[in-house]
């Protein structure tokens, strides 16, 4: 799956909260849309997802963390694999290659 987080960034809408920001990028990338992680930053909530843009990969990298041995990332593609995308509880977009 290749995309252009710039073409995205300009196509968002403007969001009142998570809720809406997360429906709006489920319906434009679907099962490849994955929440990964919550934390708190600067008082807000935030949800950290994964775009997957190559699902193998992206499968072979998550696996890795399951494994009791320690993995090494040795390729860049597996950084490829993937772009991140923070939404604050307040619906703020912070967009990652």
């Amino acid at each position: 799956m290749d995309f252009d987080i710039t073409e995205i960034s300009n196509d968002m809408p403007d969001f009142e909260n998570h809720n809406q920001a997360r429906e709006w990028f489920k319906d434009q990338f679907h099962d490849k849309f994955s929440l990964r992680s919550t934390d708190e930053k600067d008082g807000k909530k935030v949800f950290y997802y994964h775009i997957i843009k190559d699902p193998e990969s992206y499968k072979r990298y998550m696996e890795s963390f399951a494994k009791p041995v320690k993995h090494e990332i040795t390729n860049w593609e597996t950084f490829k694999s993937y772009s991140t995308v923070e939404i604050t509880e307040d619906g703020d977009i912070h967009l990652i290659s």
